[in-house]
């Protein structure tokens, strides 16, 4: 067994070992854990019975035998497939037997070998062996490389105790960089298949720059060595001192009479009530815990309790606010840098500026924010506290059930706390915070309470200056808080509460707005995130609107903003493996990230022939069209219904069916036939409940399609409410409901005419581009969706087909009853 001896004292041989010439076979000694390198002198122990044969017999002063170190240490009889091929030819200096017959050599490197073969395995190693000439190049370079060794040895010196100062003086004085590399590398202590890689190095040039890589590792874990052992002496150094001064402090007061440690901790506790300036309801509440914590033992579970609470009322920002930034144009920057459009949303946050302005003592509104999901709402919070120079709290209240959630929990409770709104105002530090409560049309409610109603005081100006938390139980002013909430939907919110906030709604956008935000926002976003940020990708227009037309179908952002992100990742996938990154995104390239298109514009395949029609929905997530589908068969007088529908919508295909069998003449179909017939309304995608009367004009499109036999135009959708009279009125989601049609390749959209002031909401490109027609007749529905009938006189049999497509035979408007 031969090891690294514990002493480290070696020395640079003054003779030149360049002339020492070597015997071609020699004996092999395997080292377990240590690699020996030229030109130095190096101790070890040897303990194995074929290497102690090997010493005893060849191992003479003066004598030259071959090292080699294991591949695996733990192998105690190699073979010679277990040794590494290359090694050192070393010269025995001195041996020494100790009792316990290992025996202590000092050896003295001479040359690299290589083994060639091996000529004898038995009692130990003897090889044919080839000196190795080593490779250097003077250069400028090799000499800086040199110096910077030298440089790195000597730090390295410096930082670890048991290496003698002389080192870095012997180092300097080294002018042949191969004896120099050497050296270093002797007095590393790293992993041995390092310093074989060392030896086996022929090249001098890349030995120095090797070394000076696992120098540059090895003086950084001996730095953070350093640090971290300083760190620990000052925490220990700093902990001894403190417990010292404080038995010394608690002996002084003891002989003085002045009690012990509790009197500081009091009077600390005075001092911060009375700097956190509390409102005099609060100041007594304090004043009067405090001197019940005199009288409480520290023993007591009592102590900590009065303690915890006493803690939390010194802590919130009672008299702590921020300054608003009432710069209006500096706030219109920031929210024009962080949102594009959203101009509504935008003016009511300039109003709340401009009065603050004008009136200090204003009290902060209310605002909630609905929209489907990936609008916009959180982030806009962020943007108004960012341009009000405000906190920004957030408060996520999806699925939350417990009351004790939003005022607290009583103090006879163990392990009670605020609420989180006292809890979100004392992690700001100010009074005055923005203060967004996320997805209130998610709240709970079960045998715990109803948050919701928790929620009336938190939002209601008129009341929330003295908000009560159950566990403060002294009122905290909440007035000054700028309250901002967000929801997908106003249904589920509570009326009460729903009364306490001024809503703003954020619709979905449009692809002209899509196109603008993912200019500006997510591309730059998404290639700083995947590591392209300093690249020159460019996403062509036309890439960027296939990607929203054909593999996105939403009302937001976030699924446009996964596509986007899966072309950088993409990209970022090929630029490492050695591929050049494109300059420009093209739309033929978004089969090659992203795959087939998702969405296809279907609807002249799904109205092609009698009996289909399609409509406008409104969902949670925006808008959406619906098809629906009218079949007849022989029966009596039997209406189905299927799709999942809800009551409302099931009346609406009743007064439908009621009002085309009231026009049956009209529509040139014989008035009895239902009496021999069935008939069936289906709406697809039936396992998505649908409901709500805005199917009425659709459902009555659809039949009258059927019975007349004339397809419903492919580049029409309706949605409207209707009655027996056959009047269309008004239903909601007008914006919502016109951009689902356009995002589907609809160009003409049917809407009651008592929505025309809803046109505003629209931007004015869709405007442009798609032909709306107001109604107020269900006739007029028919006029307008309806193709026109194949002869001159109007009338159609039933089951008669019509002639020509949607896009040559336009029926004609009524007079004033179309805008584009």
């Amino acid at each position: 067994m031969a090891e690294r001896a514990k002493s480290e004292k070696r020395y640079e041989p003054e003779e030149d070992l360049s002339k020492v010439e070597l015997p071609e076979v020699l004996p092999v000694l395997p080292l377990r854990g240590i690699v020996i390198f030229p030109s130095q002198v190096h101790p070890f122990l040897v303990s194995r019975a074929s290497s102690l044969k090997l010493i005893e017999e060849c191992g003479g002063a003066t004598s030259i035998i071959g090292l080699t170190a294991q591949k695996n240490p733990e192998e105690e009889n190699p073979a010679p497939e277990g040794l590494y091929p290359r090694g050192t030819a070393v010269r025995v200096l001195k041996m020494l037997k100790y009792p316990d017959e290992s025996v202590r050599v000092l050896v003295q490197g001479l040359a690299r070998i290589e083994i060639r073969d091996f000529v004898r395995r038995e009692p130990y190693f003897t090889a044919h062996v080839a000196q190795l000439e080593e490779i250097f190049k003077p250069s400028r370079e090799a000499e800086a490389l040199q110096a910077n060794l030298v440089s790195q040895f000597s730090k390295f010196v410096s930082l670890v105790p048991y290496l003698p100062d002389e080192l870095q003086v012997m180092a300097m004085q080294l002018r042949d960089p191969a004896r120099l590399t050497d050296m270093v590398a002797s007095y590393l202590k790293i992993a041995v298949e390092e310093l074989q890689d060392l030896l086996s190095t022929l090249d001098v040039r890349s030995r120095l720059e090797k070394l000076i890589v696992i120098l540059s590792r090895e003086i950084e874990l001996l730095e953070l060595g350093h640090k971290i052992q300083s760190q620990v002496q000052s925490e220990l150094n700093k902990n001894q001192r403190e417990y010292y001064l404080r038995q010394q402090l608690k002996a002084i007061q003891k002989e003085l009479g002045e009690g012990d440690a509790r009197t500081a901790e009091i009077e600390d506790l005075e001092k911060k009530i009375e700097a956190t300036k509390m409102p005099e309801e609060a100041r007594k509440a304090a004043d009067k815990e405090l001197e019940r914590l005199r009288m409480i033992p520290p023993e007591s579970a009592e102590h900590t309790v009065v303690r915890t609470y006493l803690d939390w009322l010194v802590s919130l920002p009672w008299s702590v606010s921020t300054e608003d930034n009432l710069d209006i144009h500096n706030a219109r920057k920031v929210l024009d840098e962080d949102h594009y459009d959203l101009e509504k949303v935008k003016e009511r946050i300039l109003e709340f500026l401009a009065v603050r302005k004008l009136k200090q003592d204003t009290k902060g509104p209310i605002l909630c924010f609905v929209g489907p999901p990936g609008t916009g709402k959180t982030s806009l919070g962020r943007s108004i506290a960012r341009a009000l120079g405000r906190k920004f709290v957030r408060l996520s209240l999806g699925g939350i059930r417990d009351e004790a959630e939003i005022r607290g929990h009583r103090r006879t409770y163990i392990g009670s706390l605020p609420g989180r709104i006292i809890q979100g105002l004392r992690n700001a530090g100010s009074n005055n915070p923005l203060f967004i409560l996320d997805e209130v049309d998610k709240l709970g409610a079960d045998f715990r309470g109803d948050p919701a109603s928790a929620l009336l005081e938190v939002l209601d100006p008129e009341q929330n200056n003295t908000f009560a938390d159950h566990y403060l139980d002294v009122p905290f002013d909440l007035s000054r808080v700028l309250f901002l909430t967000t929801a997908n939907v106003l249904d589920t919110i509570p009326p009460a509460l729903r009364d306490r906030m001024e809503v703003l709604e954020l619709p979905g956008y449009t692809e002209e707005e899509k196109l603008k935000i993912v200019q500006r926002y997510l591309i730059p976003r998404e290639l700083g995130e995947n590591g392209l940020g300093d690249r020159k990708i460019e996403f062509a227009p036309e890439a960027i609107a296939e990607i929203i037309r054909s593999y996105t179908r939403e009302a937001g952002l976030r699924n446009l903003q996964r596509e986007i992100a899966r072309i950088c990742r993409k990209i970022a996938r090929s630029i490492t493996e050695g591929e050049t990154a494109p300059e420009l995104i093209t739309p033929d390239m978004l089969k090659k990230y992203l795959g087939p298109p998702k969405f296809f514009a279907e609807v002249a395949e799904r109205t092609n022939e009698p009996g289909v029609a399609t409509g406008l929905a409104w969902t949670p997530n925006g808008g959406d069209i619906i098809f629906i589908e009218s079949t007849r068969m022989t029966g009596q007088k039997g209406l189905t219904l299927t799709g999942s529908l809800g009551d409302v919508m099931k009346e609406s295909a009743q007064a439908a069916l009621s009002y085309i069998r009231s026009r049956a003449d009209r529509l040139g179909v014989p008035a009895d036939f239902f009496d021999k017939a069935d008939l069936h309304i289906h709406v697809p995608a039936g396992a998505i409940p649908k409901d709500g009367p805005s199917a009425g004009v659709t459902i009555a499109a659809s039949l009258a399609s059927l019975l007349t036999g004339r397809p419903v135009r492919a580049d029409v959708a309706m949605t409207g409410e209707i009655t027996l009279r056959g009047k269309v009125l008004p239903v909601g989601g007008i914006k919502e409901k016109v951009l689902a049609a356009r995002r589907a390749g609809i160009h003409t959209v049917i809407l009651p005419r008592r929505n025309e002031s809803d046109l505003e909401d629209i931007p004015p490109e869709v405007r442009a581009e798609m032909e709306i027609i107001f109604v107020d007749t269900v006739d007029e529905v028919l006029d307008h969706a309806l193709r026109a009938p194949a002869s001159a006189d109007g009338v159609v049999g039933v089951g008669r087909a019509a002639a020509g497509d949607a896009s040559e035979e336009e029926p004609a408007a009524a007079a004033s009853g179309r805008a584009t």
